[in-house]
């Protein structure tokens, strides 16, 4: 099914995504269940881990949820609305940065890595399972969620180029783009968790 053929709703749809992806569900689970405002506890970061240390985990887990939700929705839509990878590669990038940089909260959001996995699950679903196999393995193994969540950023771009010369994922050029800038802004968004983590303040999760 093909809709979005004029400029003009492409850039409406990729604009959409975006506001989408800009909705601060972490934020008002945990307002709306516990009262607290994410951003004056813990890390003060809007995602599902500082929801889960900050606000309990059942504000954690509806977090975790909404927030692949939102980028699986946006681009599962666009690529059942318009078979056009480029504009599917567009959309989630524009989710993502919405979450990222949601112009709600003045643009200061989550760190992207549940929304990141949003929008690989229907887009690039071996690049995924890659990605999220990495980022698990690595977790269980130090209990640093931070650090899981670079390295698997790190990997994204070289598992969607591979399994692109592979044929398991699409081998378009708009879409490793998008996967460079996933991988990037997670990774940039993670500096400060790096500085501690050098330092020794960085805490674990589910550790003891």
């Amino acid at each position: 099914m093909e809709i979005f053929q004029a400029p003009y709703i492409a850039i409406t749809v990729i604009l959409a995504a975006y506001l989408l992806g800009a909705i601060p569900f972490g934020l008002l689970f945990a307002r709306w269940l516990t009262g607290k405002d994410p951003r004056e506890h813990g890390s003060g970061n809007i995602g599902a881990t500082n929801a889960l240390r900050t606000s309990g985990k059942k504000v954690g887990i509806l977090t975790l949820l909404a927030d692949i939700g939102k980028g699986s929705l946006a681009v599962a839509l666009t690529d059942y609305l318009q078979d056009d990878i480029t504009l599917v590669a567009a959309v989630a990038l524009a989710v993502f940065i919405g979450h990222v940089f949601p112009v709600y909260l003045k643009f200061k959001g989550g760190k992207g890595v549940a929304t990141m996995f949003g929008v690989l699950i229907p887009w690039l679903p071996w690049v995924a399972s890659a990605t999220f196999i990495t980022w698990f393995l690595l977790f269980k193994l130090t209990r640093y969620v931070s650090l899981a969540s670079v390295v698997a950023a790190i990997m994204l771009p070289l598992f969607a180029w591979s399994f692109g010369i592979l044929s398991w994922s699409t081998d378009e050029p708009s879409s490793l783009f998008s996967c460079i800038i996933l991988g990037l802004l997670v990774a940039a968004r993670h500096i400060g968790n790096m500085r501690r983590l050098l330092a020794g303040d960085e805490p674990k999760t589910g550790a003891g």
